[in-house]
């Protein structure tokens, strides 16, 4: 064998090497912290959903009756609770938030159990979730400018669920084994930062009247 194929053998990449430029390897379970992460969630959502619905039916029977989220003209569970956006499909809203966040308690157990859950799995999560994302967006625009008035529980909601789909959508994406998507995935974290800025400005500048006169 010459030098030459042996200095040709020696740099050509190999298989192995030119593959883990697009894809990475998968773990097989999700570590314990994202599991705490989906479990503390699923938890502090289901908990605010359980609260809104006890308070929502102690409103239904008792008209009188002032749920205990009602703190001031801003902060009003009962303003928001009265309204139709309060029960889109015909039943309150929290309902659906007990069903979806029992699913995300179930989660996040199975994965601090360390229970490998398949990709579908995480990818049904994560739609999941963007659904409820784009719900949380309807009844953001139609608290701030149309019912002027904040729900504290339902704040709770807008904060959990997109913090819970960056951490499934991420998941989802490490389980793909493309690194495309793994370094997608990665800028989610930044984006979820910004629109948690922008849902703080947008609030202080719509009530902006009200809170002045705390200052």
């Amino acid at each position: 064998m010459t030098d030459e194929a042996v200095t040709d053998r020696a740099v050509e990449p190999r298989s192995h090497d030119r593959a883990d430029e697009t894809s990475v390897t998968p773990s097989p379970g999700a570590g314990r912290v994202t599991g705490a992460a989906v479990l503390l969630g699923g938890i502090l959502g289901l908990i605010a959903a359980l609260t809104l619905t006890i308070e929502r039916f102690k409103l239904f029977t008792d008209p009188g009756y002032t749920p205990s989220c009602s703190l001031n003209p801003v902060l009003s569970c009962g303003s928001v609770m009265k309204t139709a956006q309060a029960a889109f499909f015909g039943f309150p809203n929290p309902i659906l938030g007990i069903g979806a966040f029992s699913v995300v308690v179930v989660t996040g157990v199975l994965a601090v159990a360390r229970v490998p859950l398949p990709r579908w799995y995480w990818g049904g999560l994560t739609v999941g979730l963007l659904v409820g994302m784009v719900f949380i967006h309807y009844l953001i625009i139609e608290s701030l400018y149309r019912i002027n008035a904040l729900c504290p529980y339902c704040m709770v909601v807008w904060a959990i669920t997109p913090a819970l789909l960056v951490v499934a959508a991420r998941r989802w994406a490490a389980l793909s084994g493309r690194r495309g998507l793994v370094d997608a995935a990665g800028w989610l974290w930044p984006v979820l930062i910004i629109w948690y800025v922008v849902l703080i400005l947008l609030i202080a500048e719509r009530f902006w009247s009200y809170w002045s006169t705390l200052l």
